[in-house]
């Protein structure tokens, strides 16, 4: 039974004033031409914009209920996060998040290293709510959104995590394989 899941892309960018032409954009454009999935794409520069954005989605968009991803695009190291040149963990970032995200995947393109230890991930799900952590664990030349779109677009169908990540495997193994594709839940 299809649902008609939304995406919220939150974008790490060096300088929100300058406008740039982000491969993201156009791939979210697909994304809603192919799968007809609803997306909003918004930028950030520092931490205060970042936790701008999370306020605007969490208490001021009324379609909140109906988003399945919040897909953060960000570099990062060793499981942190890179914003304005500094590093957060997964524990801070869980914290801006606290409580908020019951039912949602977070999903992290190929651009941040995700190989989460059980005790960062556990913490990260208990403290959000998330239903799961998605990401890549290897960083190759090839950017992750066909692969994103793909598994954006499977929710429509599948709840389930177990399910929807053996779907995406399925259609995709080579890809899932090459890029490392993981799932904590």
């Amino acid at each position: 039974m299809s649902q008609n899941h939304y995406v919220y892309c939150l974008e790490s960018v060096v300088d929100c004033s300058v406008e740039s032409k982000s491969p993201i954009v156009q791939s979210l454009y697909n994304l809603a031409k192919q799968y007809g999935i609803t997306n909003v794409h918004k930028t950030f520069d520092s931490i205060e914009g970042f936790e701008e954005n999370i306020s605007i989605l969490l208490y001021e968009d009324r379609n909140f209920k109906d988003y399945a991803f919040i897909y953060l695009v960000a570099e990062g190291r060793s499981n942190e996060l890179k914003i304005d040149n500094y590093y957060y963990s997964f524990e801070e970032i869980a914290e801006f998040f606290e409580g908020k995200l019951k039912g949602k995947i977070i999903h992290f393109a190929n651009t941040l290293q995700l190989d989460l230890e059980e005790e960062t991930f556990q913490y990260f799900l208990d403290i959000t709510g998330a239903k799961a952590i998605s990401g890549y664990v290897n960083t190759v030349p090839v950017f992750s959104t066909a692969l994103d779109n793909l598994y954006f677009s499977l929710t429509e169908d599948i709840e389930d995590v177990v399910e929807l990540t053996e779907a995406l495997f399925e259609k995709q193994y080579a890809l899932c394989n090459s890029l490392g594709f993981r799932v904590y839940y």
